[in-house]
């Protein structure tokens, strides 16, 4: 059997923990910051941990898990 492939779009924007929990950076922060509050960009930093619904969709395009 060949080796399985990692979707490039999510090795890209997604990362594990050490735990296998998936990371992903804030949504809401590509363009329009005009719009939004000052509060909600300075809360839109860094990273988040997705949900348990939402990593198991990324989980199904890393078969091997990136670390």
């Amino acid at each position: 059997m060949p080796k399985l492939k990692t979707k490039s779009s999510v090795k890209k924007r997604f990362s594990f923990t050490a735990t296998g929990k998936v990371k992903s950076t804030q949504s809401g922060k590509r363009h329009g910051m005009v719009k939004r509050t000052n509060k909600q960009i300075r809360n839109q930093r860094g990273t988040e941990v997705l949900n348990e619904a939402d990593a198991r969709r990324i989980v199904q395009y890393t078969p091997y898990g990136l670390k």
